[in-house]
């Protein structure tokens, strides 16, 4: 009888364990802002979430060539990186349908917001703020195909 109650038992967490995952997993891929001139890949390392720039309309120099460099940045050792694969979206942990505790790093103005995410109507909602997320804006990001 105990044999029957352990199986069950791991057989029920591996599951809940799967169906989390798989429900975390759903913003993976790559999403282009609400402009429609930013692609954003959305990657996991571990157990976090992360988003990292994978093509702009003004991602090059005037040259078409290089890429540009992230100059607005608050950190001065920073303004010398590429754009190009810069992570906008970092440590983002999912937890009852939300990607939450993460930062959205705006490189038009160099300011690193809190952030949260979530999916409706197949379309991420991103909201940053500062503080609480009620002194925020929101803006929607759809899937590319």
């Amino acid at each position: 009888m105990t044999k029957i109650t352990f199986t069950i038992f791991f057989v029920f967490i591996f599951f809940t364990s799967f169906a989390q995952n798989g429900a975390a997993d759903k913003i993976l891929g790559e999403w282009v802002n609400e402009e429609k001139d930013t692609r954003i890949e959305i990657y996991k390392t571990g157990n976090q979430y992360a988003g990292k720039l994978v093509w702009s309309l003004d991602l090059l120099e005037a040259d078409g060539l290089t890429p540009k460099k992230d100059v607005n940045n608050t950190n001065e050792k920073l303004r010398t990186r590429s754009m190009l694969n810069i992570d906008l979206l970092k440590n983002f942990i999912f937890s009852d349908g939300l990607w939450d505790e993460g930062k959205m790093y705006d490189p038009k103005s160099g300011k690193t917001y809190n952030c949260l995410i979530k999916l409706r109507n197949e379309k991420m909602e991103v909201r940053g703020y500062v503080g609480i997320p009620l002194l925020g804006r929101t803006t929607y990001w759809e899937r590319v195909l």
